[in-house]
């Protein structure tokens, strides 16, 4: 008896569904896992870092006085509590009213997505840029323009040159403090000049900033929102100062965009997890984060100078890198006639993976950049995983 040949698929794609593109990130993460690799790829959190203890008395907290509550649905605007921790956390002056608890601040820049771009409008990002927001970006189908960089970040000429090159950006998406994936921070003058040009322009941004309370030695200047309240969307995240996998964020936005992001999120999800943002609430309520946030500070700071040392150590001449004053990331690059792509293969050979900066281009990228995380590696495997890059680097240039 012959075979049935399958039936065809009957599902038919949307144009959107086209668009979209897998994390390299995420493929990268399944290498990690392999036994034996030492990863400097995936942006996560150092698990040293995570509050066990203050997590399950919370919980426990919350199920014997609010259970019921806490395990219904909720409202889409988020715990009422919480936004107000939020509104009240900031520098600048906002209304609880204004902020909305979001699954991850990865979900912000899909709210904002949809809500703010059309097919082929313009928008703009810095370069390099967060390749989860390219990925949140890229189903609406926009045109995006790179902007050009430098340790600043964004050259403010060439925004006025971009801006003025074609019609009106939707917006700018910027991540000023020690950025993913250069590590760069955004210095007070640049975001002084930055916030004159977008008002002048008429030009919305949206100010990512999940990595700002990890400073190394003194805070980063005034958030771009405080100084354009009116033009900005501005997005943070638990995930870095408390636990991932709680999947919370937040949002605050202008009085007159909230409505249309309240919209798209109860059309996304209806709420974010009623009981993790319970959880949260209570665990941060009596001013925890200014005792835990330092610890992490200090680990991470720690991290950092271990890899810089092994980097200055091993690395042959021709390799570059910077040194950021906060974050998990520093962003390095191959000498000329290397591609850090084409090398990644040989290097997980070798039991050590980054990640190719070349993914965090919307245009133009720099096959020779990478980024390496520094905060989930022990001082061990920071010293051998940066002695076989370099290994595998030095035996490429000769």
């Amino acid at each position: 008896m012959n075979a049935r040949t399958p039936d065809p698929s009957p599902w038919r794609l949307s144009s959107r569904a086209e668009h979209m593109n897998p994390s390299v990130l995420r493929e990268l993460l399944k290498v990690t896992e392999r036994p034996g690799i030492i990863s400097f790829a995936g942006g996560l959190p150092s698990p040293k870092t995570f509050p066990v203890e203050e997590f399950a008395q919370a919980c426990a907290r919350v199920l014997r006085d609010d259970a019921q509550a806490a395990l219904q649905y909720a409202a889409s605007e988020g715990y009422g509590p919480l936004r107000e921790w939020v509104a009240a956390s900031l520098p600048w002056k906002v209304e609880a009213s204004q902020v909305l608890i979001t699954t991850g601040s990865q979900q912000g820049l899909d709210l904002a997505a949809k809500v703010l771009i059309d097919t082929d409008s313009r928008i703009l990002v810095e370069t390099p840029t967060y390749l989860g927001a390219l990925q949140a970006f890229a189903p609406m189908q926009p045109q995006v323009h790179s902007v050009a960089s430098d340790e600043e970040g964004v050259d403010v000429a060439d925004l006025r040159r971009v801006q003025q090159a074609g019609s009106p950006a939707r917006f700018l998406y910027v991540l000023p403090n020690f950025q993913n994936p250069t590590g760069r921070m955004m210095s007070e003058a640049r975001r002084a000049a930055l916030s004159r040009a977008a008002a002048e322009l008429a030009l919305p941004l949206i100010e990512d900033n999940p990595y700002g309370e990890l400073w190394f030695d003194q805070p980063p200047p005034a958030p771009l929102t405080a100084r354009y309240p009116q033009g900005c969307l501005y997005l943070g995240s638990f995930s870095k100062v408390l636990a991932p996998s709680l999947r919370l964020g937040f949002l605050v936005a202008p009085p007159a965009l909230f409505p249309k992001l309240l919209q798209a999120k109860q059309a996304a999800d209806l709420h974010s997890p009623g009981f993790n943002q319970r959880v949260v609430a209570e665990v941060i309520k009596d001013g925890f984060l200014d005792r835990h946030v330092p610890r992490i500070r200090a680990l991470y700071k720690a991290q950092r100078d271990i890899m810089l040392d092994a980097l200055a150590r091993h690395m042959p001449e021709g390799v570059t890198w910077n040194r950021p004053d906060g974050g998990m990331f520093l962003w390095a690059r191959l000498p000329a006639g290397l591609d850090a792509a084409a090398l990644l293969p040989a290097a997980v050979e070798r039991g050590v993976a980054y990640v190719p900066g070349a993914a965090f281009y919307a245009s133009a990228a720099d096959a020779r950049t990478m980024r390496l995380s520094f905060v989930t590696a022990s001082a061990e495997e920071i010293e051998r995983g940066t002695a076989a890059l370099a290994g595998l680097i030095k035996e490429q240039m000769a």
